[in-house]
């Protein structure tokens, strides 16, 4: 008989007998599995994209059945799903909607770009090689890095090189958060009524803010000034309102002069496409 053979024998019966040993050890050392966390995860929808804080459905379905986690965390399955776990768990079925906002408006026309970029062509690369493509350092880059990680296909490319959020298929899992190397991308939830600051441009020079995007915010404060409610303070020279103060009155939109501040149920979520303006 050949070495070949007698090799192929030998492999032949070593991978039987270490076969016959590992379903041996695996009746031995298996551990059962909880009942309950096998009818958890049959209620979550199986997206797996960890909104919830957990390492994808599984992982949250264990804390669920083990009674560490709250059973209204799951964003994409939202009411359905926790009306499904408070039947089987009891608890708060109360689900609050969030959806991703562009906190930019540095589009094609207003924010020019650095220069001919011939990098890798993702957001993270421009940022890493050469600090962005743009003149405004805090703007979108526009490679589209938040339209690879969603699963749902809310996030799209837009003419003006801006990201466009559908929020009705946006189920606020913040994958596209997370993976903004610029940080533009803002979690806010579904019902939320008031103005938000669309610029993220922090530079404190207003000559340099114009220079470098026509659309971002020049530190005016004339929104701050002739908000009736005085609940818009700066933080870093970017706008921030207290929404347990706003009541919407728009004041601060009509004063802005750069259109830098909107109302967030009227012009930012409404109709499913995040700043609307940024079209062109």
């Amino acid at each position: 008989m050949s070495i070949v053979l007698i090799t192929a024998l030998f492999a032949l019966i070593l991978a039987f007998i270490l076969g016959l040993a590992l379903g041996f050890f695996q009746k031995i050392f298996a551990v059962a599995e909880d009942p309950l966390k096998g009818q958890v995860r049959a209620c979550l929808p199986g997206a797996n994209c960890g909104a919830c804080g957990f390492p994808g459905c599984d992982g949250y379905a264990a804390a669920v059945a083990a009674g560490t986690a709250e059973i209204n965390k799951c964003s994409v399955g939202g009411k359905a799903a926790a009306a499904k776990l408070a039947a089987l768990m009891g608890g708060d079925a109360t689900v609050i909607p969030a959806v991703a906002v562009l906190a930019c408006q540095g589009s094609k026309e207003h924010a020019p770009p650095k220069g001919d970029y011939w990098g890798i062509p993702t957001c993270r690369g421009a940022k890493l090689s050469a600090g962005g493509s743009k003149l405004c350092s805090w703007g979108c880059l526009g490679f589209g890095d938040c339209t690879q990680v969603c699963q749902f296909g809310a996030i799209s490319i837009g003419a003006g090189g801006l990201p466009h959020i559908d929020h009705d298929r946006c189920t606020g899992c913040k994958a596209c958060i997370a993976e903004c190397p610029q940080q533009l991308l803002r979690e806010i939830p579904k019902d939320r009524q008031g103005a938000m600051a669309v610029c993220s441009n922090r530079n404190p020079i207003k000559q340099m803010v114009k220079k470098t995007c026509k659309a971002g915010c020049m530190k005016c404060e004339a929104c701050v000034r002739n908000c009736p409610e005085k609940c818009i303070t700066m933080d870093r020279g970017i706008p921030v309102v207290d929404y347990a103060k706003c009541n919407s009155c728009g004041t601060c939109v009509a004063k802005c002069p750069t259109k830098g501040i909107k109302l967030i149920q009227q012009d930012i979520i409404s109709g499913g496409t995040s700043i609307k303006q940024a079209v062109s």
